[in-house]
């Protein structure tokens, strides 16, 4: 009778364990417990090494609910047996394979995931070093990553993607004041246009934002879209299109394209806007385009644009908010209220990329990106979808070797834009079915499965697996308060 109810406790306490997750009977506690003193003990000394980056970015490999707690605890006092001996030359001595197959369920199995690992760890490891301002050591963890390199495919993969991060670092390393890219307009839009195409993300931002603003313009005569980057016009021939097609025929459409000056005789901005008339007198839509030269976003004022009181306005911003965060988000969001607009649509990326600490800021890139690359192997085959990893290059470049005004990218997520827009005088528009199912049958046309489209509170985020990459978000001024006033000319 005691031996039955011995055993009655012995599976209730097994069904606890396993109802919290953990693949670990009550009758190896004993051993696991043991075990957790070693790991403590192990990760005490590691403390006092350098290596205290790669103890934490093991804990994030490994769910002790998957592999089972014990194989967890085991998995991590072998890593941390080779961290506290392992040379700073990490291309070396790479560690025999275990024989037991039940520990080769927690651990990499062939010397080229081990490989990947160990690059992981040094880079996380040089972006301290870097914060700490140890550029000697810095630069000698460059060299053993260059050797690691050899080990990992660097066509597809954390060896891409890392192979990115160790330039992004060496340029830091040896030349901080001029790390980094310098490309030109046209060069920016030929890799533009390649990403465009490469993958979705672009053009979920365009459908979506096309959406809400032809929602918002139901009803108006006289509408106005001041697009904040206007590249190649690639966003607007859709609504051009969709607004020919409204129910009472289509409004007369105001275009201000926002660009940079060209560096030649040419009008680059000119030719777009040419392009685009053409395309609207092609389906009777009434077209004026006006262009706005500027390098930086924060040298727009209300007055160029010429907005008129008679004009539903529409301000459309596609991945440039942040780059006004470090200069003067303040000044652009009051002028953007000050228009009045029917619709303000911002699309931005979904990362945190404005941390004041740089090893922070780094880690959180290089999960980031390394998602980004991986959604976009994962897509069909582009011939030149080298130009469209360039393009993201670009931005890596900048986030993690650039400081003060010369750091654009600093992405942040949406809690932070809903708080910082709601700040500034803009209520929230949610986005309706018909931006998600417009989303959703872009989607259709990449044959990749993994891709996923999220309502949030209104917005919608695009996303590879469950990690949301992009969120696009609209937004419509608040009432005026007392004492303001709207601002149409100089």
């Amino acid at each position: 009778m005691n031996g039955s109810s011995s055993e009655s406790k012995t599976r209730d306490m097994d069904g606890q364990l396993a109802g919290l997750g953990y693949k670990v009977r009550s009758s190896e506690l004993c051993q696991v417990a043991e075990n957790m003193e070693r790991l403590e003990n192990a990760i005490n000394t590691v403390n006092s090494s350098r290596d205290i980056s790669q103890v934490v970015s093991d804990a994030l490999l490994y769910d002790p609910s998957n592999i089972g707690l014990g194989s967890w605890v085991d998995t991590l006092l072998s890593e941390l047996d080779q961290t506290v001996s392992l040379p700073y030359d990490l291309s070396s001595d790479l560690p025999d394979l275990p024989t037991d197959p039940n520990r080769q369920l927690g651990m990499v199995t062939t010397v080229e995931e081990d490989s990947g690992i160990r690059l992981v760890h040094t880079l996380i490891t040089c972006a301290d070093s870097v914060q700490r301002g140890d550029l000697a050591f810095a630069g000698s963890l460059i060299d053993s990553m260059q050797a690691l390199l050899a080990h990992v495919n660097t066509s597809c993969g954390i060896g891409k993607v890392a192979g990115y991060f160790i330039d992004a670092l060496r340029r830091r390393i040896s030349s901080p004041q001029n790390a980094a890219f310098t490309t030109s307009p046209y060069e920016n839009d030929v890799l533009y246009h390649h990403y465009y195409e490469a993958c979705p993300y672009l053009k979920f931002a365009h459908f979506t934002a096309n959406q809400a603003i032809l929602e918002a313009f139901s009803g108006h005569d006289c509408v106005h879209v001041i697009d904040f980057n206007l590249m190649q016009g690639l966003q607007w021939p859709a609504l051009i299109q969709a607004l020919a097609l409204r129910p009472g025929g289509p409004p007369s459409l105001r275009l201000t394209g926002v660009g940079p000056p060209s560096p030649d005789e040419r009008d680059t901005l000119r030719e777009i806007g040419a392009r685009l008339a053409e395309l609207a007198h092609s389906v009777n839509v009434r077209f004026t385009f006006r262009g706005v030269a500027a390098w930086r976003l924060e040298d727009v004022k209300p007055w160029m644009l010429q907005v008129s009181p008679k004009e539903a306005v529409a301000v459309n911003s596609i991945m440039q908010l942040h780059r006004v965060l470090g200069s003067g988000i303040d000044a652009v969001l009051g002028w953007i209220r000050s228009l009045n607009p029917k619709i303000v649509t911002v699309v931005e990326q979904e990362a945190n990329h404005n941390g004041e600490g740089f090893l922070e800021r780094f880690t959180e890139a290089l999960h980031y990106y390394s998602t980004v690359f991986d959604s976009l192997e994962a897509c069909s085959v582009e011939p030149d979808k080298g130009l469209a990893e360039m393009y993201l290059q670009r931005e890596i470049c900048n986030v993690v070797c650039c400081e003060g005004p010369a750091r654009v990218e600093r992405h942040e997520p949406l809690a932070k834009w809903r708080e910082r827009l709601a700040k500034a005088g803009l209520r929230p528009l949610h986005l309706g079915s018909n931006a998600y199912k417009q989303a959703s049958m872009l989607l259709t046309l990449f044959s990749a499965e993994g891709y996923c489209v999220e309502e949030n509170q209104g917005c919608l985020t695009l996303g590879w697996h469950s990690r949301p990459l992009i969120a696009a978000s609209a937004w419509q001024a608040a009432p005026l308060r007392e004492g303001e006033t709207v601002r149409f000319q100089r």
